[in-house]
């Protein structure tokens, strides 16, 4: 599962699709097709691709760098210009961002949202931006990438939507870079069990499972130690990966009512055996498990994010410091968390933050009785806390991005809640910024 959205960039705007990413850091776009093969060659040619030279507002920095990743890299030149995101009136200026001019195993542009300034950039990166250009009050965004049945994903910048949760958040503190794997500003956070619980319903957890792992979207798998891997796949019937380092189960137990449970200090994220599979459509159908074996990297990719509601808070205060290597001593735990919880949905009820400091008393609205959805029987948010969304704000397609803050949106697309009530409640509280994505496209391979 990936999940693209749309961007468009210069005046007049150019739309180009790329791919949210919470484990990197830079916006570039224009990926050179000829270098992928196949599907994604066929997906790359769609994605669109950013003229410089067709752009009022394109700004040069004469600059260039190679960026790395865990497969694949994009040789960029760095511009500054126009950015918008689909569906919004708003517009950020003067967004550095880089235009390939060369890329290896890329089949669209890349939209990091991890940290900026002072941290993993010298520059003003587009998390940054939302907050620096008040298009946010916080610089925070919650992820919901959505189950494989409903294909949906929807973030929130500078906000939060509560129904997409049931209860309350835990939060995890970010680990500093300083004391991370891998020394890098990453969302790492310790994860303190692994666990399965078949369908009998009796849970066995994995020894030697705790681990420092850090939460990244733009990686499809979920990749743990070797030792846990072939354990976890043992028990789902797979005694050896391939050539490729895949392990191949049976899709039947897609069907079961089993789920690996990932543990951190006051939440439990369960992950249901068919959002742990990896369905590749062939003749006959095809399926793996949605965890690779990595003695480099320990992440949680989109086959546990999925599951799981997440909400990032990054430092709103940069360093000071002139090294990009000693900034990792000054984080503050405090406003550096990960707010995690068990991801469901019942509707869409984004909310812009006015601050971080009272999400321990945001509660989800999904399994709670009519009444309080209403607000006759209780608030999911606190006034102190959050806005709510405008009700003309929430696309009723199937995924957006969302940027809450303090400009008020515009559409006639109402969200998706149970009652007029519930609308009219909501829109008279506050204003949300509300961006379409067509994740729809790459969603699954």
């Amino acid at each position: 599962m990936l999940t693209p959205t749309t961007v468009s960039i210069g005046t007049p705007p150019q739309p180009v699709f790329v791919q949210l990413d919470t484990g990197s850091f830079e916006l570039w776009v224009n990926p050179d097709c000829t270098a992928v093969s196949g599907a994604d060659a066929l997906f790359c040619q769609r994605v669109g691709q950013y003229e410089t030279t067709r752009s009022s507002t394109a700004a040069s920095l004469g600059t260039t760098r190679t960026l790395r990743y865990g497969i694949g890299s994009a040789n960029i030149t760095y511009f500054t210009d126009t950015i918008t995101l689909a569906g919004s009136p708003m517009a950020l200026r003067g967004v550095q961002f880089g235009v390939a001019t060369a890329s290896e195993d890329a089949f669209s542009g890349i939209l990091g949202i991890g940290y900026g300034k002072g941290y993993a950039t010298k520059y003003l990166n587009f998390v940054d931006q939302l907050r620096v250009q008040n298009v946010t009050k916080v610089k925070a965004y919650t992820l919901a990438l959505g189950s494989k049945d409903s294909r949906e994903g929807v973030i929130v910048f500078g906000g939060i939507d509560t129904s997409k949760f049931a209860g309350s958040l835990t939060k995890l503190p970010i680990i500093p870079a300083a004391d991370s794997p891998d020394r890098v500003p990453r969302f790492w956070v310790n994860m303190t069990s692994v666990s399965i619980t078949p369908p009998n319903g009796v849970n066995r957890v994995y020894p030697s499972s705790n681990a420092p792992v850090f939460l990244d979207s733009g990686s499809t798998m979920t990749l743990l130690p070797q030792a846990l891997t072939a354990a976890i796949a043992s028990d789902f019937g797979a005694q050896a990966p391939d050539s490729n380092g895949f392990y191949r189960i049976d899709c039947g137990l897609t069907t079961m009512n089993g789920t690996v449970d990932f543990a951190f200090n006051g939440v439990t994220i369960k992950v249901p055996y068919k959002e742990m599979t990896r369905e590749v459509p062939s003749d006959p159908p095809a399926c793996f498990l949605g965890i690779m074996a990595s003695e480099k990297f320990t992440l949680l990719g989109d086959t546990f994010l999925r599951s799981a509601y997440s909400m990032s808070i990054l430092a709103t205060a940069l360093p000071n410091t002139r090294s990009l290597n000693r900034v990792t001593a000054v984080f503050d735990l405090e406003t550096d968390s990960i707010w995690m919880t068990q991801a469901t949905s019942c509707g869409s009820t984004p909310a812009a933050l006015n601050n971080i400091q009272d999400l321990s008393a945001v509660t989800g609205v999904c399994g709670r009785t009519q009444s309080a959805v209403d607000g006759t029987g209780g608030t999911a948010l606190p006034s102190s806390a959050a806005e709510a969304a405008d009700a003309g704000a929430v696309p009723t397609t199937n995924a957006g991005v969302r940027a809450s803050g303090t400009s008020s949106a515009q559409g006639n697309a109402g969200p998706t809640t149970t009652s007029g009530a519930s609308r009219r409640s909501w829109s008279e509280m506050g204003s949300v910024w509300s961006l379409g994505v067509v994740a729809g496209l790459h969603l699954f391979i």
